[in-house]
């Protein structure tokens, strides 16, 4: 299975909801702030050097199915780097259906905790393409746009969805997400010394230091949204932290 990761990258978020590109303080709907159009963010970020697209269905998030289907499909076409793709996925069929769209990694939360073996199913046919998210509020992992709480341990979890074939784990640390305030690294760097695939850390990134802390951590790669869009760095220069 190859690295998906191989040297350590930034990756900026384009997270749609009613087909417009938004960012969320903290996952709660209403705090939005819109950035236009996500096919539009897509090119400016792989003009400017992005790697990796990490793309986010919000609507899917919060209803459980699939919402800015044209959108996420206007997004792989456009661009010609690898896109990651979560939000609303929760059915074998919907992650097949990506894969075989373009989509290079489906992105599993709230199923990869409702139905474990999914996570297997669809990594058996898809080596290393399932990225398990793992969103934790408190040092608890919490589901179904960040509304429910499940009791379970971040590090605990991702090394039982490593044994299940996840090629890699999302990190999303909620207490800090969107706020523009600074990370957090410590359970980020739990959750990376729990498995040996790679990790990749979101939530909070205000500042290059920040990227550095996280990389530092032990993360592959960092999303970032909001930071970028407000201009608190240029995607150049974090890739060179």
């Amino acid at each position: 299975m190859s690295d998906p990761f191989p040297d350590f990258e930034v990756v900026p978020a384009v997270d749609m909801q009613d087909g417009e590109v938004v960012q969320l303080v903290q996952g709660e709907r209403g705090t939005e702030k819109r950035y236009g159009d996500p096919v539009a963010a897509a090119k400016r970020w792989v003009d400017a050097g992005a790697e990796t697209l990490h793309l986010v269905d919000l609507d899917g998030a919060f209803e459980g199915e699939r919402e800015n289907a044209d959108a996420v499909e206007g997004d792989v076409d456009a661009v010609d780097v690898p896109v990651q793709l979560g939000g609303g996925i929760r059915t074998a069929a919907d992650a097949t259906d990506l894969l075989d769209r373009g989509v290079e990694r489906v992105i599993l939360g709230t199923a990869a905790v409702e139905e474990p073996e999914l996570v297997a199913e669809i990594s058996e046919a898809y080596p290393g393409r399932v990225m398990v998210s793992l969103d934790a509020r408190d040092g608890e992992v919490v589901v179904s746009g960040w509304t429910e709480e499940t009791g379970l341990d971040p590090a605990a979890a991702a090394s039982r969805y490593e044994d299940l074939g996840a090629g890699s784990i999302l990190f999303t640390d909620v207490d800090v997400e969107g706020k523009q305030e600074g990370v957090q690294t410590e359970v980020t760097k739990r959750v990376v010394d729990a498995v040996d695939v790679p990790v990749v850390a979101s939530g909070g990134v205000a500042s290059l230091d920040d990227v550095r802390a996280l990389r530092d951590a032990g993360a592959a790669a960092v999303v970032v949204g909001t930071a970028l869009y407000e201009g608190a760095f240029t995607l150049a220069a974090a890739m060179r932290v």
